[in-house]
């Protein structure tokens, strides 16, 4: 819902599930060999010896080093995988910014575990999926993502401060909670516009904002920006660049803990719509992650009566959300449409979603 690119800076993040799934049908083989097939790939086969994950990852197709880079990341952590079949089945867009490539490590995480490692607790399997992409794909992603994937419950907002989850351990851990988020007794639904303008986050862009985040933190001698005390402190920053990379991750920061007391204090969730579309202008001005495409769903959601709306993900393409009357959606999804077409933009996707369960096993 808010937080965007704050996880990797220590910061704060507010996300939901979506009822969109990924699903993975997992057995064990004895014969040390990984097979990975896909539904969304008919005809194509992935078979790799467990000894030569590491070796063969350059050789793989694209899509199917998640998998596998989950399944080497449990190799590498200790975990005795005698070889396994994964077949996957995906309902999520494929580079629409709705974190599907997390939906299908963290759903091959759940199987593994299951099969191989019972005893791995949710944080430890957080990491491990984060640590697979990073790694493995070479998708430089915080928490936010793999946190969302495997701990949000239904009908809530997940509040997480990612530097605290790190910091405590799991008996003792109160850095998250679920936050109640009820859209249909307030007459409210949140609005998916898949701009149907792929993102992809190993591109150089989001490697790059990291970057930049890390150079600021450290012209401003804080671990992380998440302990910038106050947006006029990033005034310091020399580089203009930096200045604008830095003031959206302090005011995004602010952003989340705003929505998450609105919510927690049980208001009316038209409350935060102002804050999303604050969300979406910092993005856009300061982080410079939007593309005309978002700009255009999230200016003609507003117009037509959103109470507000952003992009979400990574950005350089994707998906913007819009926070609308139950009432008025049909007329949202016609505006936005008509935007698109007047812009040249191919018509977007739309859909509507709400706060559903992160990752579990389907019996």
């Amino acid at each position: 819902m808010i937080g965007e690119h704050t996880d990797y800076n220590d910061g704060f993040v507010l996300p939901i599930a979506l009822p969109l799934v990924v699903e993975c049908a997992a057995r064990v083989r004895p014969d040390q060999q990984v097979r990975v097939t896909s539904r969304q790939r008919p005809g194509e086969t992935v078979l790799v010896a467990v000894a030569e994950l590491a070796a063969q990852r350059d050789r793989v197709p694209g899509w199917s080093r998640y998998p596998l880079g989950v399944v080497a990341e449990f190799v590498r952590r200790g975990h005795a995988v005698d070889g396994v079949d994964l077949v996957l089945d995906g309902a999520v867009p494929i580079g629409a910014g709705l974190s599907s490539s997390a939906a299908l490590s963290c759903a091959v995480a759940i199987a593994l575990r299951d099969l191989f490692a019972p005893t791995v607790t949710d944080r430890a399997l957080i990491e491990l999926a984060r640590a697979a992409e990073n790694d493995y794909v070479g998708a430089p992603t915080g928490l936010l993502d793999q946190s969302a994937s495997i701990m949000c419950t239904a009908g809530h907002a997940l509040f997480l401060d990612i530097r605290g989850f790190l910091a405590d351990d799991d008996a003792n851990n109160v850095a998250y909670e679920q936050i109640p988020f009820d859209l249909a007794r307030f007459g409210l639904e949140l609005l998916v516009i898949d701009t149907g303008q792929p993102h992809e986050l190993v591109d150089g862009g989001y490697a790059e904002r990291r970057a930049q985040c890390e150079a600021a933190a450290a012209e401003l001698g804080v671990p992380a920006l998440r302990d910038v005390a106050a947006v006029a402190d990033v005034a310091r920053l020399a580089d203009p660049v930096l200045r604008r990379r830095a003031r959206h991750v302090v005011t995004e920061n602010a952003r989340v803990l705003r929505v998450a007391e609105e919510l927690r204090s049980g208001a009316d969730p038209r409350a935060i719509g102002p804050v999303l579309t604050a969300a979406h202008a910092s993005l856009r001005d300061d982080f410079e992650v939007s593309t005309p495409a978002l700009d255009t769903a999230v200016a003609a959601a507003r117009a037509a009566g959103a109470h507000g709306a952003r992009m979400v993900g990574g950005g350089f393409g994707g998906s913007a959300i819009a926070l609308v009357d139950r009432a008025h959606t049909a007329a949202v999804v016609d505006a936005t449409r008509k935007q698109f077409a007047d812009a040249g933009f191919a018509e977007p996707r739309t859909f509507v979603v709400g706060p559903a369960a992160g990752a579990h096993r389907l019996d």
